[in-house]
């Protein structure tokens, strides 16, 4: 039994490169402590898991995404 193929939601949407200014796409791909989702679970190809990868992290630095969700100082 095969589990049925996901498609990428980035290539769905015609988009060619992920852009670290909207954060409301990236968003859609973190868990609610912040983390990336892996391509397994999102159905993101290769080429757009890097994308998107490298997209989060450059956010995080430039503080337009948090590193850690509801942490309490």
């Amino acid at each position: 039994m095969r589990r049925q193929q996901k498609t990428c939601p980035v290539c769905e949407m015609g988009v060619r490169t992920l852009d670290y200014k909207d954060e409301r796409t990236l968003s859609r791909f973190l868990t609610e402590r912040g983390k990336i989702i892996p391509s397994r679970l999102s159905g993101m190809c290769a080429r757009h898991q890097r994308q998107l990868a490298r997209a989060i992290k450059r956010a995080r630095q430039l503080a337009l995404l948090p590193f850690i969700r509801g942490h309490a100082r």
